[in-house]
């Protein structure tokens, strides 16, 4: 029973563990987009102050950029979805950390039980041990 039990703990462990490099990409993606974009807002801007044309309707738009707006819209929408799946990665996290917990209190009881166990009975135990301690 207790190897069993020592299994699932660990299994619990592991998926805590997974669980938390998960939300840890996640974040480290919704970072690295939020950077990209910022980068890709600066280009625009100087690119916009080169061309001396700020109206996205202008026939002489530079290119640059609209394909940049374009590239920085797609990753600030990508942005939004990680952050959607964050949310969902966090309540994963929560109830993979709820079962653990209930798991090693679990371990904790059976462990402090089977301590009590090896206990000699009261009134008992005492003079077994002062019995044999004596005939020795």
């Amino acid at each position: 029973m207790m190897k069993s039990r020592d299994s699932l703990v660990r299994l619990k462990r592991f998926h805590v563990e997974e669980r938390r490099r998960r939300l840890a990409q996640i974040e480290s993606m919704i970072n690295e987009f939020a950077r990209m974009a910022t980068d890709l807002d600066r280009e625009i801007a100087i690119e916009e102050q080169r061309a001396g044309i700020s109206d996205l309707t202008h026939f002489a738009y530079p290119t640059y950029a609209r394909a940049a707006r374009v590239r920085r819209d797609n990753l600030l929408r990508s942005s939004n979805e990680l952050r959607v799946q964050l949310d969902d990665a966090k309540s994963g996290l929560d109830d993979a950390l709820a079962d653990l917990g209930k798991i090693q209190s679990l371990e904790g009881r059976d462990k402090s039980a089977e301590r009590t166990s090896d206990l000699p009975e009261p009134g008992r135990g005492l003079g077994e041990l002062t019995l044999r301690a004596a005939q020795a």
